[in-house]
């Protein structure tokens, strides 16, 4: 994978960690400041938190793992 490619997928992995976080967020307002009155809402904001934490750690894997296979190896 090219520099480019990996600052693409560096970017592509913060703005994951964005909206993720956005999602933790309307989860924890949603758990301190509505329940009990607001529990249906439970089910659809947790599985968007999870749906983008999930998406955030698959792309931070995948650039984990271009940049593994990107360093220079050594030789003894």
């Amino acid at each position: 994978m090219d520099d480019a490619s990996l600052r693409e997928l560096d970017k592509d992995v913060k703005r994951l960690k964005r909206i993720a976080s956005e999602w933790a967020g309307q989860l924890h307002d949603l758990v301190e400041d509505r329940l009990p009155a607001a529990y249906a809402e439970i089910h659809e904001i947790s599985n968007h938190t999870y749906e983008a934490c999930k998406a955030w750690a698959d792309a931070n894997a995948r650039l984990i793992q271009a940049q593994r296979d990107a360093a220079p190896t050594e030789t003894p």
